[in-house]
């Protein structure tokens, strides 16, 4: 009998707890947990439409290079690629597309990004038809990864390169690019 007693004291006991909190929880401005924490930089979705757009240079050199948290040459090549966009900052347009999951947005992705601490805008391309995006983004890549292209201001494609950079090749080019009197402009 002392046993029935004591559950039903722990069970009533526990029922007023759970509703004053309740109860708290729904006063005006109570602060609510958010259903998402975000662990990194903000990685925004683009499909076929979207990374036409962003292939379109605004009047300076831009870099993009295309990735996947699944591809180690990818992982390796990451920190050169945050090294170049501090070096270039202001003088150029740098971008990166993930070919990752969507599932992997507001994981693997944007903490992927944090260590590595990289700070260029970041998109992950969801599309259908990836022969499709393989192709608009160059007749000549096949789709391997990692992929690293600088187009010119004018659009032009001044330079690709397959597989993992090399750092000094990159800023090689890209400062051929500012060199030209019609970068920058």
């Amino acid at each position: 009998m002392r046993r029935f007693f004591a559950s039903t004291f722990v069970f009533l006991f526990v029922t007023l707890l759970v509703a004053g909190v309740s109860a708290q929880g729904a006063k005006k401005g109570a602060v609510r947990p958010k259903a998402a924490i975000s662990i990194g930089p903000k990685v925004t979705q683009i499909d076929l439409e979207g990374l036409r757009g962003l292939l379109k240079p605004k009047g300076k050199p831009l870099v993009i290079n295309f990735w996947a948290t699944w591809c180690d040459p990818c992982r390796e090549e990451f920190p050169q690629l945050v090294k170049l966009d501090a070096a270039y900052k202001g003088k150029i347009d740098f971008a990166t597309v993930s070919f990752d999951d969507l599932v992997d947005i507001r994981t693997t992705v944007p903490k992927f990004l944090r260590q590595m601490k990289a700070q260029m805008p970041a998109y992950l391309l969801i599309t259908p038809d990836e022969n499709a995006a393989i192709e608009l983004i160059s007749k000549d890549w096949e789709g391997n990864l990692p992929l690293t292209m600088i187009f010119n201001a004018d659009g032009s494609v001044a330079y690709m390169h397959k597989g993992a950079i090399a750092y000094s090749a990159v800023t090689a080019e890209v400062d051929k690019l500012l060199a030209q009197p019609s970068a920058g402009k």
